[in-house]
Parts: structure tokens; C-alpha cells; sequence
């Protein structure tokens, strides 16, 4: 038998999510402020930032909310 993690699924969804809102925040506070000064490798670091955190919000919510605490 395999021992179980003692894991918060919900804390996690909900750090999780609110890590990625960060993470949309500041990748489109740095594009909108920065767009004529910064070079052309940070702005892709800020777009990258935003398609992150994207992801993070969709990802999060569905593997820490519903499907790990189903397979547990």
C-alpha cells in the first residue's frame, strides 16, 4: 500500500489560482509600461508571464479542485 500525502487540495487551488492572477497581473503591468523602453527579450519574459498565468488559472482550479482529490 502506498502512503498518502497529506495535502490541502483546496489552499492549493486557491494559492495556486491567486499565484497565476499575479502572474497575468504583472506580465501586463510591465507590457503596458514598459512597451517603448524595455528590449525586446523582457517583453517576451512579460508575455510569457501572462501565458502562464493563463494556464495556471484554468490548470489549477481543475487538477488541485476536482481531480486530485478524486484519485485520492
Amino acid at each position: 500500500m502506498g502512503q498518502t500525502a497529506n495535502l490541502d487540495y483546496p489552499d492549493l487551488a486557491k494559492y495556486g489560482t491567486l499565484a497565476s492572477l499575479a502572474l497575468i497581473l504583472a506580465g501586463a503591468a510591465g507590457t503596458t509600461l514598459g512597451a517603448g523602453q524595455l528590449p525586446s527579450w523582457e517583453l517576451t519574459v512579460l508575455l510569457d508571464f501572462e501565458i502562464l498565468g493563463v494556464i495556471g488559472i484554468v490548470v489549477c482550479p481543475f487538477l488541485f479542485g476536482i481531480a486530485l482529490p478524486l484519485v485520492e
